[in-house]
C-alpha cells in the first residue's frame, strides 16, 4: 500500500500549483495539500503542518515548500517515509539575498503588491515556450488570492530560515531531488549539490521546464513522483 502523499507549495502558490498531480495521482494515493500561510518562520510553518498530518506520510515540497519539508523532516523524521525536494535548496539566505527581500516586503505593505509579485515571478526563471505567459498569469492569480499579508510572512520566513545541509546528510528515506532543466532561479548545479548531500538520493531533471516544473511539464513530474512512490523503503 502506498502511504499518503503530502504536497507543500512554493511561495505565493496555492493547491493549483499541483493541479495535474492531484488530477492524476488522487485515484491511486491519498493526497494532502499543506499550505504555508501560518507564522513568519519556517519552524512555525512546519509545526503547524505536523499538527494535523497523518502519522506516516510521503513528503514532497517545492521551492519554499521544500524548505518547510526539510524542517518537517528535521522535527519528525520517524513520520516521513520518503521525501522529494523540487526546485529548492538547503542553504540559508545570503546577506545579499536577505537584503533584496526588504524592498519587496515594503512594497507589499504599502499597496504595491503587484511589484512584489513581478519580482518574485520572473518569467526568465521558466522554460522558454508558448506557455510561459500562462504560467506567470496563473502564479500571479494565486499570489493575489493569498494576498500581501501572506507574502510578507513568507518573505520573512525565507529571510530567517536556517541552513539545513546537515539534516540532508542524515536522510535515510528514499529521496528525490527534482528540477527543471531551464530553472533560471536555482541552477542545475545547486540541485546536483543537494542530491549529493543526501545518501542515495536520485536527481531528476525535467525537460522543457524551468522553476515550476509541476506547471510547465506536469506529465513528466507526475511520472517521476509515481516512480518515487513505488521505490522500496529500504535503501540498504
Amino acid at each position: 500500500m502506498i502511504e499518503p502523499l503530502v504536497l507543500i507549495p512554493p511561495m505565493l502558490c496555492d493547491a493549483r500549483v499541483f493541479y495535474a498531480q492531484f488530477a492524476t495521482l488522487s485515484s491511486q494515493v491519498p493526497i494532502t495539500f499543506a499550505p504555508i500561510t501560518a507564522g513568519d518562520r519556517i519552524e512555525e510553518m512546519a509545526s503547524a503542518i505536523l499538527s494535523w498530518l497523518p502519522q506516516k506520510f510521503a513528503l514532497a515540497g517545492m521551492g519554499m515548500g521544500g524548505m518547510v519539508a526539510m524542517e518537517v523532516l528535521r522535527r519528525a523524521p520517524e513520520r516521513v517515509t520518503r521525501v522529494a525536494f523540487i526546485s529548492t535548496g538547503a542553504q540559508a539566505d545570503t546577506p545579499e539575498i536577505s537584503a533584496q527581500r526588504e524592498p519587496l516586503i515594503i512594497a507589499a505593505r504599502s499597496g504595491r503588491f503587484d511589484d512584489a509579485i513581478r519580482a518574485e515571478m520572473n518569467p526568465a526563471w521558466l522554460a522558454p515556450g508558448p506557455y510561459r505567459n500562462d504560467v506567470v498569469s496563473l502564479v500571479t492569480d494565486m499570489a493575489k488570492a493569498l494576498g500581501p499579508d501572506v507574502y510578507v510572512r513568507q518573505a520573512r520566513a525565507m529571510q530567517r530560515r536556517k541552513d539545513q545541509q546537515n539534516i540532508m546528510r542524515k536522510i535515510k528515506q528514499p529521496a528525490l531531488v527534482m528540477c527543471g532543466e531551464h530553472d533560471g532561479q536555482n541552477a542545475l548545479k545547486r540541485h546536483e549539490f543537494l542530491a549529493e548531500l543526501i545518501p542515495y538520493a536520485k536527481l531528476e531533471v525535467i525537460g522543457d521546464a524551468g522553476h515550476l516544473p509541476t506547471l510547465e511539464n506536469p506529465d513528466a513530474v507526475t511520472q517521476s513522483i509515481k516512480t518515487w512512490l513505488r521505490q522500496p523503503l529500504v535503501l540498504r
